[in-house]
């Protein structure tokens, strides 16, 4: 791990992942191994197999390679495409979701407006279009998607507009004139209303649209819970409300629970396979939000299968 990696929870997704020796447990989100390493740290002859999209984290891998040898091994793979994967069952299974701190500081890849770059926002770089191709291209329905549900951005319709507007002038792309064309489609009144960047919301709609990321934790959750073994834990950290979601309802499912208010299916016809580890997502604490302020908006969800 280098000094800008901190992995998130840590202490609580040992706890609940409760590593044990000989066990095999599965990393759907390697990003810099920071939970990877401790779970095979603490477990005397564990393994760990890890998944992760971005092709720079086969080298970060490296060094794990070497100390853990035949006890860890890292699959370049989207974790969206886990079903198709023939890797046997897991005592435990963990995702961290989002943006790793290795992609948000390669100010290359396009994930921050801080300093100027390619508007790419791939944590694939090898697939799909970057999210300036994808800007010049997309559909109304499409930007409303990313801009309104992804980002959860109140000015959508003024955003999305701006966007349209700006198509063919070359200024989407940039991450600096992205951001700027953004931020001018914001009332003035609420620019200066909150800490955060004006652009900060729709930059990660763009994100999640472009990399498909809810669309693949869908097909994940599933899959990762057919892979656990009776008693295995699941772990899921999510930094967005929609993924939160989208965890919540499977988990419940598999809990035997109502999956919302609206789920008023009779209690006869509901299938429990999971008991859950956490009643409410948990957070991170005071001390851990000092150390590493990209955790403030992270959850944590945890299940154990019967």
């Amino acid at each position: 791990m280098s000094e800008g990696h901190q992995p998130v929870l840590l202490h609580e997704v040992l706890e609940f992942l409760a590593p044990r020796a000989g066990g095999r447990y599965l990393d759907c989100t390697f990003g810099g191994g920071g939970h990877a390493r401790a779970i095979l740290e603490s477990a005397a002859d564990s393994q760990v197999v890890a998944l992760d999209r971005d092709p720079a984290a086969q080298a970060r891998a490296g060094l794990m390679r070497e100390e853990f040898a035949g006890r860890f091994a890292l699959i370049d793979r989207d974790f969206g495409r886990l079903g198709e994967l023939e890797l046997g069952s897991f005592d435990g299974v963990l995702f961290d979701l989002g943006v790793s701190s290795f992609q948000f500081d390669d100010v290359e890849r396009g994930f921050s407006f801080r300093q100027d770059a390619p508007a790419d926002m791939r944590m694939d770089p090898r697939s799909g279009v970057p999210a300036a191709q994808w800007l010049e291209t997309a559909t109304t329905e499409m930007l409303v998607r990313a801009i309104r549900d992804y980002g959860e951005e109140a000015h959508w319709r003024r955003v999305v507009r701006a966007l349209e507007a700006a198509r063919g002038t070359g200024v989407l792309q940039r991450t600096t004139g992205l951001a700027a064309v953004i931020a001018d489609a914001i009332p003035a009144r609420d620019r200066h209303r909150t800490k955060i960047h004006p652009a900060t919301r729709s930059f990660q709609g763009i994100r999640i649209a472009v990399n498909d990321e809810l669309g693949a934790l869908e097909r994940a959750l599933p899959a990762a819970f057919t892979r656990l073994t009776s008693g295995g834990g699941l772990c899921v950290i999510s930094f967005h409300s929609l993924e939160d979601r989208l965890v919540k309802q499977a988990f419940r499912r598999w809990c035997g629970q109502p999956e919302s208010a609206a789920d008023a299916t009779p209690q006869q016809f509901r299938t429990c396979q999971a008991e859950p580890l956490t009643r409410r997502p948990v957070t991170p604490r005071e001390a851990e939000l000092a150390a590493n302020p990209r955790s403030r908006s992270a959850k944590l969800r945890a299940l154990r299968k019967l």
